[in-house]
């Protein structure tokens, strides 16, 4: 028996009115999109992009990104209980069920969409949000800590969560001890942010353009394929599978991720240093002159 155990008996209900809950799972939703529109507006002003290209992202991603997210878990995790009854993709959204996966899917069709919008270049918004995304991720993931769900498996670790909520009437003994997954990938994806929000400002990495971006999709999904094995599935489904769902949806991205990455290193390092037309020698200025004072 691990004494040393964390005992989470945290309420998720941030504040109820009239029976209506706002969680804090929900609020967790909202600081990750309100503090990635004021990062990428931090961004736009920094790079002298007009406001409109960081209000019209945002309302792009944001949009992309809580579709997307529970789209994805519809359709990857339980497709046939919503084909059955697809109004529950809308009805059901308070039982839970959003998938970072399909968030991702959003987030790159919101870029797609807002870039073209706003006449600027698809890597040069994917670089931006490639940043903001780890951050809002760990946000959302501690979110998850609040609603004790996500848990890992049972672990003698010192560091062990008993999520007491999800055994109600058990005594504390009697409760397993699992590891805090939530907060693993919370940790992996603030070192992911940290570690490129370091190479945009103090490197000039940022001239690669799409390098950032596939960094953050390896620096997201990598950790996310690995903390898997200690999870537990979420899906019935899922036993028995060599790698489970979230596995299996993680290594595409992790492999365009890569590839991304060693395009954007290659690209810029074969594509010439632009040349002003409006440089010239003194020697071409003086001929110019000659030429002007013989007419």
């Amino acid at each position: 028996m691990n004494l040393l155990a964390i005992v989470w008996d945290f309420d998720p209900t941030f504040i109820e009115i009239f029976g209506f809950e706002i969680r804090w799972y929900s609020l967790s939703w909202v600081a990750a999109l309100l503090f990635g529109g004021w990062l990428f507006s931090y961004f736009c002003k920094r790079e002298g992009k007009p406001e409109e290209v960081s209000d019209r992202a945002f309302i792009y991603i944001a949009l992309g990104t809580i579709i997307g997210a529970r789209l994805g878990h519809c359709l990857f995790y339980e497709p046939m209980e919503y084909l059955r009854e697809p109004w529950r993709i809308i009805t059901g959204i308070r039982e839970g069920g959003l998938a970072s996966h399909g968030a991702a899917i959003g987030i790159i069709l919101g870029i797609l969409l807002s870039s073209r919008k706003s006449k600027v270049s698809v890597w040069w918004t994917a670089d931006r949000l490639g940043i903001i995304a780890p951050l809002s991720g760990a946000m959302i993931r501690l979110g998850n800590l609040c609603n004790s769900e996500i848990i890992g498996n049972e672990t003698t670790v010192l560091w062990g969560f008993k999520f007491m909520r999800l055994y109600p009437n058990w005594p504390e003994q009697a409760v397993p001890v699992c590891h805090p997954t939530q907060l693993y990938e919370a940790l992996a994806y603030i070192l992911c942010f940290t570690v490129l929000f370091l190479l945009y400002r103090k490197t000039s990495v940022a001239k690669r353009e799409g390098f950032i971006f596939g960094g953050a999709l390896v620096g997201i999904f990598l950790p996310r394929f690995i903390i898997e094995f200690v999870k537990i599935d979420q899906v019935a489904f899922e036993q028995g599978m060599t790698f489970n769902m979230g596995q299996w949806l993680s290594i595409p991205f992790i492999i365009i991720g890569t590839l991304i990455m060693i395009w954007a290193w290659y690209r810029y390092k074969a594509v010439p240093e632009p040349q002003s037309a409006k440089m010239t020698t003194p020697h071409t200025n003086e001929s110019k002159k000659k030429r002007h004072f013989k007419k």
